[in-house]
């Protein structure tokens, strides 16, 4: 009966001890966006979702990954065909899945200056309805598919970004009117709380 108890209460302090190593070992929160990079961490852009006011955060995952990092920010240009930055753009490797930020109906697939290019049109945003686009992406989908929200729409192209690194070009229109994406992701998308220690009951303290 001893040896079980004792072997009970091993396994409660491994596990107490895989449980700290987790929490210790886990990402450490979002930053924001400074100098352009982080450290591997997402580094959202713009304020908060929906800040525009004519967003809505109906993002129910990022396009790409759980937290990619941003490589490159939202930069509005000053006028219609002035210099900026429209969009976002987020590291991704070649092969990594795109998958569609919220339901809707795919508007575009197909290739644009020999770039891969897949636009999706986001239900119930409005009229004219938001629009996402994603490049260089390989359509795994047609004009005219409704997807699902997290439904993969492509892969990344190993060629035609415009990145120093491996990416994706993330943007969003209304009509011809270029938006921040990053508006599309509720806050719990974009920022990371601190790691928090729960209560281990019932372990024995070791002597």
């Amino acid at each position: 009966m001893r040896v079980r108890r004792c072997a009970k209460a091993f396994t409660r302090l491994v596990l107490l001890v895989v449980l700290t190593l987790v929490v210790l070992l886990a990402p450490p929160p979002s930053r924001l966006l400074g100098s352009g990079t982080g450290a591997g961490d997402p580094v959202p852009t713009g304020g908060p979702a929906g800040a525009d006011g004519g967003t809505p955060a109906v993002g129910r995952l990022w396009p790409v990954g759980v937290r990619p990092r941003v490589l490159r920010g939202w930069e509005p240009p000053a006028t219609a065909y002035g210099r900026g930055h429209r969009g976002v753009d987020l590291a991704a490797a070649p092969g990594t899945p795109v998958r569609a930020v919220a339901a809707g109906r795919v508007s575009f697939a197909g290739r644009v200056a020999g770039r891969g290019v897949v636009s999706v049109e986001l239900a119930g945003t409005g009229d004219p309805p938001l629009r996402t686009t994603h490049e260089p992406v390989r359509a795994s989908v047609d004009e005219g598919d409704a997807v699902a929200a997290g439904e993969v729409i492509g892969t990344v192209e190993p060629r035609g970004s415009h990145c120093t690194a491996p990416c994706v070009h993330w943007g969003l229109l209304r009509d011809d009117v270029y938006l921040d994406p990053l508006a599309l992701l509720p806050p719990w998308l974009l920022h990371r709380g601190p790691s928090r220690l729960l209560p281990v009951l019932g372990v024995p303290v070791p002597a």
